[in-house]
């Protein structure tokens, strides 16, 4: 709407002071000629704006003007959450919101601590998604997001492992983690919520009925629980690793808190630098892809099972790329494969 631009201009020409109308539009996310548009409509309303000619000019505030609309509106309080998070806060649909309450909030603080706030937000910035990971496509997470706070039950399609399901569900939350959004919500009448990925929504429609949210629900006190019986289910076992220096180094990197917790268990090095620890791991299947990250620093010692899994995991890549049986052969049933173990042990299954 023009008058909540309007007021952006008059904020970010408060706070900022001279600004072109090119800084302005970008600013606005408006062309230049809307700048002078609404430039004349804040002067004819009684505003001094003042324009500076020549290569160092623009748009300013005569004599100190201060304006005190500086109130937040609901949506512009909401947004506060997502401080941080600007690229969060659009993906909710409260980016413009979030960017008229930061400058409602300046104009609101004296001179000094205004301009601490400018020092901060030049030195430290949040960027919430990991690296390598393009974010998740979320078309739906803005209608989502409404029906969370209407209370309203949404018809959804999901895409789980096992196949495409509809469902009917009751929205509690919405939880953003390591970049990724997830839905906390009841299915039907499960008296149990469950978590949902956002970006395996393939359709949402916010339906008229509301719910009630269960009495004594907490969002933070639920995700902290799952997340907690998410881990205890993912780390089935316990292998024994040996680890090169490099490999050690990465092991924080690649397993996290897993990875952190076992390091500092570590036996005494070797000769060579080489340690051996005790690492939480998933089953078989995800564990020998983990490891194999590590590349050669890095010898599963335990349990039988998943040497032996990383054992065919790295014949099978041999033959890939076309290694022979020779002498050092990686395929199984060549002398490597079949050799005694380090330390003179028996083969391993």
């Amino acid at each position: 709407m023009r008058a909540d631009r309007l007021i952006t201009l008059l904020l970010l020409l408060q706070n900022r002071g001279r600004l072109t109308a090119r800084e302005l539009a970008a600013e606005l996310e408006v062309s230049v000629r809307t700048v002078h548009r609404d430039i004349e409509a804040l002067g004819a309303s009684g505003v001094p704006v003042c324009a500076d000619r020549g290569p160092a000019g623009g748009f300013r505030l005569v004599g100190g003007y201060r304006t005190r609309l500086t109130g937040l509106t609901g949506a512009e309080a909401d947004s506060l959450l997502f401080a941080g998070a600007p690229g969060q806060a659009a993906e909710l649909g409260l980016g413009a919101d979030l960017a008229t309450a930061r400058l409602k909030l300046e104009a609101a603080l004296p001179a000094a601590l205004a301009g601490r706030v400018r020092v901060v937000q030049d030195r430290f910035h949040l960027d919430a998604p990991a690296w390598f990971r393009d974010a998740d496509p979320v078309p739906y997470l803005a209608p989502i997001a409404q029906a969370v706070w209407d209370q309203r039950v949404v018809r959804a399609d999901y895409r789980r492992w096992r196949g495409e399901v509809r469902r009917e569900l009751r929205p509690l939350g919405l939880v953003l983690k390591g970049g990724a959004w997830y839905l906390v919500a009841r299915a039907g009448s499960a008296p149990e919520p469950r978590t949902y990925r956002v970006s395996r929504f393939l359709a949402v429609e916010v339906l008229g009925e509301t719910f009630d949210r269960p009495e004594g629900f907490g969002l933070a006190a639920y995700w902290e629980e799952s997340a907690r019986r998410l881990e205890a289910a993912c780390l089935q076992q316990t292998a024994r690793l040996r680890l090169s220096p490099g490999a050690a180094r990465l092991l924080p990197m690649r397993f996290g808190s897993a990875g952190v917790e076992a390091l500092a268990g570590a036996g005494a090095p070797d000769a060579d630098g080489w340690v051996e620890v005790t690492m939480a791991v998933e089953n078989d299947r995800v564990a020998v892809g983990d490891l194999l990250r590590l590349g050669p620093g890095a010898e599963v010692l335990d349990p039988p099972g998943l040497r032996a899994a990383v054992r065919r995991a790295v014949g099978e890549l041999a033959v890939m790329y076309g290694v022979g049986g020779g002498p050092g052969s990686l395929v199984p049933g060549g002398p490597a494969a079949d050799g005694p173990e380090p330390g003179g042990s028996a083969p391993a299954p």
